[in-house]
């Protein structure tokens, strides 16, 4: 199943660090955005990081 791509990230960095993300990229034929993705997911599987649910729409504090 397809993950929604709903929410937007913005972070400032040194050249440097933006030259390398681009080249990573190109290395492995992805955008910038998806090398992030790939890189924060390989890095939350090596260390056993597992993101909380997202609380659902109408369940807050439904105890119904």
């Amino acid at each position: 199943m397809p993950r929604t791509k709903n929410e937007v990230l913005t972070i400032r960095t040194t050249a440097e660090v933006k030259a390398l993300l681009r080249l990573a990229a190109e290395k492995e034929r992805r955008s910038a955005a998806s090398m992030i993705e790939v890189l924060v997911l390989d890095y939350a599987a090596s260390h056993g990081l597992v993101a909380p649910e997202p609380a659902r729409p109408g369940r807050k504090g439904n105890s119904q």
